[in-house]
């Protein structure tokens, strides 16, 4: 019949007329009230409810009727506070902030002494309000009548016969008896005379009786009777005097409420802790100067983990967020407030701490701005990547050109928080600008952290640019003046590797590190030679895979041809391998030279040479070439077969001649290149080698009976070419005076003896410097 009436009164709280909607029951242990966990309908917050059936306890209805009038009235901090209360034919209800019985913590012993201490501080005082303030006596105070509300504070609760002693009527005095479990928790002086010995003793002689009894059950867990109280197991040691007194029989002798809190706050007193001083000073933080705020923060740190969450949720929190950003509380106030954030579900830190968060990256504060990225590691998982990316990395970016080194420094380190936030064309466009800009900082420091950041980052930047960017960045590190940036710059190669391709590793990477292998720094060679042999590693096996030859195979129909020989077994110097292997070539060459459009039928004479040079015997020359058969090699410097010179006749004039040892300009000095260019002896020997090597289609050749070379002849060929083409600026004769008929008549040339070039044999000496490494400076 009772559950039938709990639920008919359940099903009415749960109509549109009430402002709440009740949802579970919670077990408060014996007591006259039933408590639901209930929400508002209003704003959907949560709630408690205390619902009183007035059929299944008439006899008790007073006393459920005063804690609805007292409720009303009674307003502080310690007490529970109130919504709404309604009475109805069949039911009370009062509406209360959500609360949980005090029992469940104290059943599961999840107290730790300092918030056990903190919670009997909040009762006591608000007992001294009770009795000193307010007049009044609670009369039941025990574990059943104390709750905690969401922030973790202890609430005190139970009016069901509180009463003021300056009424003659007091329910006290009459219902006091009626009240749960009473024998087990009624003072001796009340059980031998009656609630009527109120009057007789001191106001606060009952609830400092409740209050020794409370602190008992809150570190054993249960009071089984008057025999136990005033004992001291599990009591802490620095309580106990006081505590004994609290629970005397003689009521006179019995310590209040208010004494006791004084001895609990003297110089070293049991109430003298971090957190009973943080509850006292919280409120007043913003009013604080910043030595006195200063001191709350380390107060504030001093704090273990044991302590209420609940309560720096709901409380502190709050407060912190208030001074931080409204009252100057700095850097100090901010790295508590985020240290309070990771005990925050994310539903909470959105609500409560991302807005301001993303409000304080744009306060133009440095020391702000640095405990804000020193601290991004443990904010960044509960801020959602559309914040990150659109309103905190913008206001990051200020930070890459800050003039304070420790702000472009921390602003570097913090990018590894945040890339994994960062969009695509976030990271590739905005953050690698700016990590260029830091790459080239004046700090050693911000160079070498933009190095490692670079590095750590890596998997995050765009395929497009990677390689790019990491070989350029990573380069140009291993050439720092600063050796922990050469140093950061090898590490990053070598754990990077994966990003490249062989071709870049072999071309751009290891040109990059071999320098650095004879570093002055002993620190930097060993990693360098580490870096090396990675990427040795992979080259190498790589190449292992690669094909023998790139060239296509050579068919069955034409013969191999000859492989190329470098060297010999008995000549091993430089020079000896490169006239071998060229002499190889010579003697391989087979086939007919195609004829050039302007010569191949023009017949080509035997070139004239001077007295000094022996006849080259037909045998000879087809056989076995002379030294100048070297001269070919020019076109290795470059020249396509296009740009080759075209053999020398009796017909060329000294420019062609000259254009023959343009292919040498980089070896000759420019002073010899006229006296070669007169000197016929190259150009005969080059036109007999060329003709003995290729089958001319030309007329032949005149006899030549092995006399002396005819010199007048080669002269009026030359003179005759020079007629055709005029010198050079600066080599024509003057015109300015007229020649006289006299002077006419001779119309033979001067013969001019160009003596043959001496070329020094002699070799040079061994310690002298031949400017063969000028090009690579």
């Amino acid at each position: 019949m009772d559950f039938l009436k709990s639920a008919v009164a359940s099903a009415i709280a749960k109509g549109s007329s009430f402002p709440f909607a009740l949802g579970d029951r919670v077990d408060i242990g014996d007591s006259l009230w039933t408590l639901h966990n209930a929400t508002k309908r209003d704003d959907g917050s949560a709630c408690s409810v205390f619902t009183f059936d007035v059929a299944s306890n008439k006899s008790r209805l007073p006393l459920a009727k005063n804690a609805v009038r007292k409720s009303r009235t009674l307003r502080h901090p310690g007490v529970i506070k109130v919504l709404d209360t309604i009475e109805t034919d069949t039911s009370l209800y009062i509406m209360t902030e959500r609360v949980v019985p005090l029992l469940w913590h104290v059943k599961r012993k999840s107290l730790s002494e300092e918030t056990a201490k903190w919670g009997i501080y909040t009762i006591a005082s608000t007992l001294k309000f009770i009795n000193e303030d307010a007049s009044s006596v609670h009369g039941a105070v025990r574990a059943s009548s104390v709750f905690t509300s969401e922030s973790g504070e202890w609430r005190l609760g139970g009016f069901d016969i509180l009463s003021s002693m300056k009424e003659d009527d007091a329910i006290i005095y009459t219902y006091g008896s009626l009240v749960p479990d009473a024998a087990r928790y009624t003072p001796p002086e009340i059980v031998k005379a009656g609630w009527d010995a109120v009057k007789r003793h001191p106001l606060g002689a009952v609830d400092a009786y409740g209050l020794g009894i409370l602190i008992f059950e809150i570190f054993n867990g249960h009071f089984a009777g008057a025999d136990q109280a005033g004992k001291t197991t599990n009591i802490p040691p620095s309580m106990q005097q006081s505590y004994k007194r609290l629970c005397t029989a003689n009521p006179k002798i019995r310590l209040s409420a208010s004494h006791f809190l004084e001895q609990g706050k003297r110089s070293g007193g049991f109430f003298q802790t971090p957190l009973i001083r943080l509850t006292e000073d919280i409120e007043s933080l913003g009013l604080k100067d910043e030595a006195e705020r200063e001191e709350f923060i380390n107060e504030l740190d001093q704090l273990s983990e044991d302590f209420p969450e609940d309560f720096f949720k709901m409380k502190v929190l709050p407060e912190l967020l208030k001074s931080v950003e409204f009252g100057g509380g700095g850097p100090k106030v901010l790295s508590a407030i985020l240290k309070i954030g990771t005990k925050l579900t994310p539903d909470e830190y959105n609500s409560r701490l991302t807005p301001v968060i993303v409000r304080l990256f744009g306060n133009p504060d440095r020391a702000l701005r640095v405990c804000l990225l020193d601290n991004l590691p443990l904010m960044v998982d509960n801020l959602s990547q559309k914040i990150v990316n659109d309103k905190i990395f913008p206001q990051m970016t200020s930070g890459f050109t800050d003039v304070a080194p420790i702000v472009r420094e921390q602003t570097v380190k913090a990018v590894l928080s945040v890339v994994g936030k960062l969009s695509d064309r976030t990271i590739n466009g905005d953050l690698l600008k700016f990590l260029a800009r830091t790459a080239n900082d004046e700090q050693a420091g911000i160079r070498t952290n933009t190095t490692i950041c670079l590095g750590k980052i890596a998997k995050n930047l765009g395929q497009g640019t990677r390689s790019k960017v990491l070989i350029a960045a990573f380069s140009r590190a291993t050439r720092d003046p600063f050796v922990h940036a050469r140093s950061a710059g090898l590490l990053a190669l070598a754990a990077t590797i994966e990003y490249f391709t062989e071709d870049d590793c072999a071309s751009k990477i290891l040109p990059a590190i071999c320098p650095v292998l004879l570093d002055k720094e002993k620190l930097v060679r060993d990693q360098a030679n580490k870096t090396l042999d990675v990427y040795l590693h992979r080259i190498r096996k790589f190449s292992s895979t690669m094909a023998d030859s790139a060239l296509p195979p050579p068919s069955t129909a034409e013969a191999a041809p000859d492989t190329a020989r470098i060297g010999t077994s008995n000549d091993q110097s430089w020079s000896g391998w490169a006239i071998s292997s060229f002499t190889n070539k010579i003697a391989a060459a087979n086939g007919q030279i195609e004829p050039t459009a302007n010569g191949g039928s023009a017949a080509v004479a035997e070139t004239v040479r001077p007295a000094s040079v022996p006849r080259l015997s037909k045998t000879a020359s087809t056989t076995q070439p002379d030294l100048p058969a070297i001269r070919p090699t020019a076109a290795l410097l470059g020249r396509s077969l296009s740009e080759q010179p075209a053999m020398v006749t009796q017909e060329e004039d000294d420019e062609e001649t000259e254009d023959v040892y343009d292919a040498w300009g980089a070896i000759e000095d420019d002073e010899d290149e006229e006296t070669a260019a007169a000197d016929p002896f190259s150009a005969a020997i080059d036109t007999k080698l060329r003709s003995n090597a290729q089958p001319q289609k030309s007329t032949p050749v005149p006899y030549d009976d092995g006399g002396e070379p005819d010199f007048a002849g080669w002269l009026a060929a030359q003179s005759k070419a020079k007629a055709k083409k005029p010198l050079p600026k600066g080599l024509n004769k003057p015109t300015s005076t007229p020649l006289t008929p006299s002077r006419t008549t001779s119309t033979k040339p001067k013969t001019v003896v160009v003596p043959a070039k001496k070329i020094d044999t002699k070799p040079k000496d061994l310690d002298e410097d031949d400017g063969w490494g000028d090009a690579w400076d």
